[in-house]
């Protein structure tokens, strides 16, 4: 709802509530409500609506809302005073004219200004609490504007390390097949191209489907395979329904790639790796199990693929998402991953 809008309905049906609490007083003390005590009480409605929207003009044109509430106080104060006068001048008036007769009302009748005065404090409380209200949340949604820049900024930070960081991997096992086999360096680079081809086209998402990170996750191991041969076996074990999930882009190449690189390539026979994606309570589950061993504070171990998932999940997902990497026995480690179904 537009705000000159909400400010019309809350200005009538203010007036009109103090009005009609007024009339039931009148009516519950078994005072007659006549003509006359009828048309005193529009003179009322139609002067408070009236004062009030000059009064807030009046605010606007000076900036009130802006300032601190020890500076609006006294102000208001004066405001109350000075409307009151001016708003029992009008009753008087009004009055006169509109019962085409003289009226035993007194204009410096005390109890009539302290109403006056009381009336228009209340309405100046109820409209700076509306204005606190709408600055302070103004203030909430520019924060939180400038924190989602922020943590887009990072991400794409982090995006650009990531990128760079696969393709130089990458182009090592290559250049290890041309000298020793030329037809495999070149299948090799295909394969790399593909890879290449479709992470640029997803560079500017924050996610991706599952579905479609599983097809670098393929294509990323074939070439690994083309390099360690029958030291690496891979397997996958996945949910029909976490193709259809939502993940950070290259986030599961990267937890293979470390896989590999920190498990696999430091044992002379090789090992395998074992991918596993199940959905539970609108949660994705991740795991890929290499063999290898987790060495706890060692640099190679924790270093730029973990630490780059690490960030990239807290951004994206704050505490809904979780990561951990584990020694189930001293040669197999798992790495988890839980993050929600659908992207934040």
């Amino acid at each position: 709802m537009k705000k000159s809008k909400l400010y019309l309905i809350l200005q009538i049906g203010g007036w009109s509530v103090y009005i009609i609490l007024y009339i039931f007083i009148i009516t519950a003390s078994n005072e007659p409500l006549t003509l006359e005590s009828s048309t005193l009480l529009f003179l009322v409605f139609s002067i408070g609506i009236t004062i009030t929207h000059f009064y807030r003009s009046w605010i606007i044109k000076n900036g009130w809302p802006h300032l601190e509430i020890s500076q609006i106080f006294y102000r208001v104060i004066i405001a109350a005073i000075a409307l009151s006068l001016i708003a029992q001048s009008l009753y008087y008036v009004g009055a006169r004219v509109m019962l085409f007769k003289p009226t035993t009302f007194n204009f410096f009748d005390i109890s009539m200004i302290i109403s006056w005065v009381a009336l228009i404090s209340f309405w100046s409380i109820i409209y700076f609490a509306y204005q606190f209200f709408e600055r302070y949340r103004t203030e909430e949604i520019k924060n939180l504007k400038w924190e989602a820049t922020k943590n887009e900024v990072e991400l794409n930070k982090l995006k650009s390390q990531l990128n760079p960081h696969f393709i130089f991997n990458s182009m090592n096992s290559i250049r290890a097949l041309i000298d020793e086999d030329p037809t495999k360096a070149k299948r090799s680079v295909t394969q790399l191209a593909n890879i290449l081809r479709n992470t640029l086209m997803m560079g500017r998402k924050k996610t991706v489907l599952f579905e479609e990170e599983m097809a670098i996750v393929n294509d990323f191991i074939e070439l690994e395979k083309t390099r360690y041969e029958e030291r690496l076996i891979c397997r996958s074990e996945i949910e029909e329904e976490a193709y259809s999930c939502q993940v950070p882009s290259l986030m599961i190449q990267t937890l293979v790639e470390n896989g590999i690189k920190h498990g696999i390539s430091k044992l002379p026979k090789g090992g395998a790796i074992d991918l596993r994606a199940s959905v539970s309570n609108n949660f994705l589950i991740l795991e890929i199990e290499n063999t290898g061993e987790l060495i706890i504070n060692s640099k190679p171990e924790t270093g730029f693929g973990i630490l780059n998932t690490t960030q990239r999940l807290n951004l994206l997902y704050g505490t809904l998402a979780t990561f951990e990497i584990f020694n189930t026995d001293k040669y197999t480690v798992i790495t988890r991953v839980k993050l929600p179904k659908e992207p934040i």
